[in-house]
């Protein structure tokens, strides 16, 4: 299964009771083609960067779920259907990104972070001295053509 994220903007015209209303539909989308929501980002009415539909602003909504390819293709169908839904994307996610946690860290982890690159840095200066240089390679001699036979074959 892939994991896909979509983003749709929808009219600030709308109630919030019609708003929450056409996001549950569109995650039943996902759910009726056997596809798992992983999460729903609703950022609310945000502006935007430029007028869509003498619009300034919309309410902005992100999907993240995986599924098979078709779920996609399902909801780009249903939001060109919607004239509430002003715009829509979709992207393929790749599988080995993940939503990445800052993790805390402790003193003492950073500085045990902080001595392994200095004991790698070591090494590799190491190896770096084991390797024997090899001199450069010598360039092919050019021989140039002399002039009197250049002013020869000039006539």
């Amino acid at each position: 299964m892939r994991q896909y994220e979509t983003a749709f903007l929808i009219t600030p015209k709308l109630e919030e009771e019609e708003t929450e209303k056409l996001i549950e539909k569109m995650a039943e989308v996902v759910k009726k083609k056997k596809g798992k929501m992983v999460n729903i980002e609703k950022w609310g009415k945000r502006r935007l960067a430029y007028p869509i539909d003498k619009l300034d602003e919309a309410v902005y909504v992100f999907f993240h779920y995986e599924g098979d390819p078709d779920i996609p293709q399902e909801l780009q169908r249903k939001f060109r259907q919607m004239e509430t839904v002003l715009r829509y994307l979709t992207l393929k996610k790749d599988a080995q990104i993940q939503l990445r946690k800052k993790k805390k860290t402790g003193r003492g982890e950073k500085t045990k972070r902080a001595e392994e690159r200095v004991v790698e840095t070591a090494e590799t200066e190491k190896n770096r001295k084991k390797q024997p240089e090899k001199p450069p390679e010598a360039l092919p001699e050019v021989i140039e053509p002399e002039p009197e036979k250049l002013a020869e074959e000039k006539e």
